[in-house]
């Protein structure tokens, strides 16, 4: 009884002192997104608008005071490749933007073109919108995004195409392997730890904590096998690194999209 009358203050302290971090991360959040954001609609070739947004990213970090640490990040390759990354929190996107180099293009579900300002943000800074519903579009887009792989660029993916409430990581779709394996690229596996907790789903304001993103070793590309193989087998290995990694159950017979898409039927 004693214990919980002692402990019942500091759990207000903690909740108040999470609110008042959290309001100051989000005008942080603003005030960096929205230079960002004025910054990218100048006449700057794509490069540099790029560069705008990773720096903004990784500013937006430090002077919130999330700590950003990327592990073994020689293990990234200096060419053309493909990011693969769990997927559990709405700051993943922002989180890669900041710790990968500016270079990257990023697919992202075409649901986020259609935000205010944040969509007209992502088309400047060179991000690629694949739509997750309809077969006809997300044809297209694969066919596009093809184009510019085998143009030399550089794609980040989040292979679950979504995030769950529940820890875990989910089933792997097998777009970005496609491409991998299609124009001989390395398949290369992210971990993030910690965006979770940070700002979980189903909360509007973050709260402090660490966030690591670990590089794991390159796989392929597979130029030995048979394209539907080579498809397979990255995909697979890429979910069991990644699996290990993480340390959060194996959600794979889950289909996030495929929920999502039950949902709005």
């Amino acid at each position: 009884m004693t214990d919980g009358w002692l402990r019942a203050p500091w759990t207000i302290v903690r909740t108040v002192f999470e609110i008042i971090y959290g309001l100051y991360v989000l005008a942080v959040f603003l005030l960096f997104g929205l230079s960002a954001f004025v910054a990218v609609l100048l006449p700057f070739g794509i490069k540099t608008r790029r560069h705008i947004a990773h720096f903004a990213g990784r500013a937006f970090f430090a002077v919130a005071g999330l700590r950003l640490r990327v592990l073994d990040e020689h293990l990234l390759p200096s060419g053309p490749c493909v990011v693969v990354a769990n997927h559990a929190s709405y700051l993943d996107g922002i989180v890669l933007k900041a710790a990968l180099p500016a270079r990257f293009s990023f697919v992202i579900k075409k649901e986020f073109s259609r935000v205010p300002l944040a969509g007209l943000l992502l088309r400047r800074i060179g991000s690629e919108f694949v739509d997750r519903f309809n077969r006809h579009a997300g044809g297209m887009d694969a066919r596009r995004l093809l184009k510019a792989a085998d143009a030399g660029q550089a794609l980040a993916f989040f292979p679950e195409g979504t995030f769950l409430a529940e820890p875990g990581l989910g089933k792997f779709h097998s777009g970005a392997f496609t491409i991998a394996a299609r124009v001989d690229l390395p398949v290369v596996p992210l971990v993030l730890k910690g965006t979770r907790y940070v700002l979980p789903s189903g909360r509007f304001l973050p709260r402090p904590g660490r966030i690591d993103i670990h590089v794991l070793p390159s796989i392929g590309p597979m130029r030995e096998m048979k394209h539907s193989d080579a498809v397979v087998h990255t995909r697979d290995l890429a979910h069991a690194r990644i699996l290990a990694e993480l340390g959060e159950p194996d959600l794979s017979s889950n289909d996030g999209i495929a929920a999502l898409h039950s949902k709005r039927s």
